[in-house]
C-alpha cells in the first residue's frame, strides 16, 4: 500500500508537529482510511520530503510528527503553461497533466474565442496540488487568476515564449527544442483556435516564436500536454547530459 503524501506549503524540519488542513484531515481519514499510527509524508519545494506519522485525527482535524527527510529539495526548470480558458472538464484534466510534467506556473488567458469566460483558480489550485501528491514531484504549480491574452503581453518580462500556432506556417517546434533554456513558457489558444488577429499580435513580439506540432489539429488540451512534454523532455535531458 503507498504511503499518502500531503503538501505543507510552510517550513517542514525533523520532529516538528504539523497540523492537517481540514481537507488533508478529511481525505487521510475518510478517504484513504488511514488513522493514529499509520505512515505519511509530508512535502514541499523548500525543505524537500519527510516521513510522518498521523498523531492525532478525529474528522476535520489531525496532526502528523515528521521524521527524517527522505528527500532533499531539486531545482527545477522554470516552465509556465499559459492556456486559454477551456470548459471545465478540459481545463481540470490539462491542468493535472501539466502538474505531472512538472511545469512551474500555470497561467490561464482569455482570448477572443474562448468558450469559457471564468476560471476558478482555486479549484484549480487543489487540482494541481493533488495531482502533485500523486506524482510524486515535491513542488506544486502556482496557478494564476485568469487574463486577457493583451494584458499577458503587455507586462511579458521577456523570456521566451512558444505559441502553438494550428494553421499558420510556422517551424515545427521540434526544431526550436535545440539550445532551449528556462525559462520558458508555452501557449495554447481555445477550443476554436487563435484569431487570426491574435496570431498577428504574437508573431510581433521579439521574445515569441510561432512553433507547429504537426499537420492534424489538435484539441487545445491535447496540444498543451504535447507541446510542455515535449518541452519539459527536452530541458530534462539537457540537464541530465
Amino acid at each position: 500500500m503507498s504511503i499518502p503524501r500531503l503538501f505543507c506549503g510552510f517550513p517542514l524540519s525533523e520532529g516538528a508537529e504539523v497540523a492537517l488542513t481540514p481537507a488533508q484531515a478529511h481525505h487521510v481519514g475518510t478517504v484513504l482510511r488511514r488513522g493514529p499510527g499509520d505512515s505519511l509524508h509530508a512535502f514541499n519545494a523548500e525543505d524537500g520530503e519527510f516521513a510522518a506519522e498521523l498523531t492525532v485525527l478525529r474528522k476535520d482535524r489531525g496532526a502528523m510528527r515528521l521524521g527524517a527527510r527522505c528527500r532533499a529539495p531539486v531545482p527545477e526548470p522554470a516552465v509556465t503553461l499559459l492556456l486559454a480558458a477551456l470548459k471545465r472538464e478540459a481545463m481540470d484534466w490539462a491542468v493535472e497533466k501539466a502538474t505531472e510534467l512538472g511545469v512551474a506556473r500555470i497561467r490561464p488567458v482569455l482570448t477572443r474565442r474562448c468558450v469559457a469566460t471564468h476560471v476558478n483558480a482555486e479549484r484549480l489550485s487543489a487540482i494541481a496540488r493533488g495531482a502533485a501528491e500523486q506524482s510524486e514531484r515535491l513542488s506544486v504549480p502556482v496557478v494564476e487568476s485568469a487574463q486577457p491574452l493583451h494584458a499577458v503581453l503587455e507586462r511579458w518580462d521577456g523570456s521566451r515564449l512558444l505559441v502553438g500556432a494550428e494553421r499558420r506556417e510556422a517551424a515545427g517546434l521540434h526544431s526550436l527544442l535545440a539550445g532551449l533554456s528556462a525559462p520558458v513558457a508555452w501557449l495554447v489558444g481555445p477550443e476554436g483556435g487563435f484569431e487570426p488577429h491574435e496570431l498577428d499580435v504574437l508573431a510581433r513580439a521579439p521574445f515569441v516564436s510561432l512553433a507547429s506540432l504537426g499537420p492534424r489539429i489538435l484539441r487545445a488540451e491535447t496540444a498543451a500536454v504535447a507541446g510542455l512534454g515535449s518541452i519539459v523532455f527536452a530541458l530534462d535531458g539537457r540537464a541530465l547530459g
